[in-house]
């Protein structure tokens, strides 16, 4: 079982890592599942707390924040958008992807819904599972992930390095599970 995650003190470089991650991996012909932040969306909002999402491995894109109007400081998440993202990801197939990836494991997930489900599938199915997780919600991630998940540095190398290894230990386990 792979799961890792990605964890930076400076603001929007985890979503900036794990999307040029995945963008590295598709042009390597590598087949994704799971979602990464819109690199060039642009927040309507001073505090940067808009965001919309890709679904991989082609989209669509999903604004996953709602407008609470100028001032609010409330959380903008939108749980419909979420729940549609989840939906997206789960009904595509899984079985046949090399990485799944999360670009942030949040309230949602901190409270035993969003992706927490298609976490648990990709493990089943022996896909390598790479989630970004934000400074709030690590010890949320760490009971969630009960002590299997490992931490990889925020740095391009560092995550395509694990990620590259993670891509090998798959392929040796699915072969050995092999019946002939």
């Amino acid at each position: 079982m792979n799961i890792a995650y990605v964890t930076s003190l400076k603001r929007g470089e985890t979503d900036r890592l794990l999307t040029e991650t995945a963008n590295q991996l598709q042009a390597q012909g590598k087949s994704l599942t799971g979602i990464v932040k819109v690199a060039n969306y642009k927040s309507s909002f001073d505090n940067g707390c808009d965001m919309q999402v890709r679904v991989l491995p082609k989209g669509p894109d999903i604004k996953i924040t709602q407008n609470l109007g100028k001032g609010s400081d409330a959380c903008r998440l939108d749980p419909a958008a979420i729940a549609e993202a989840v939906t997206r990801v789960d009904s595509g197939s899984m079985g046949r992807s090399d990485l799944f990836i999360l670009n942030k494991f949040g309230p949602e997930e901190a409270a035993g819904r969003g992706f927490c489900t298609v976490i648990g599938t990709a493990l089943d199915q022996g896909v390598p599972v790479l989630v970004g997780v934000g400074g709030a919600s690590i010890k949320a991630f760490e009971g969630f992930a009960g002590g299997l998940a490992v931490p990889v540095a925020a740095t391009e190398q560092a995550i395509l390095d694990w990620v590259h290894s993670a891509l090998s230990d798959s392929r040796v386990t699915a072969t050995d599970n092999m019946r002939y």
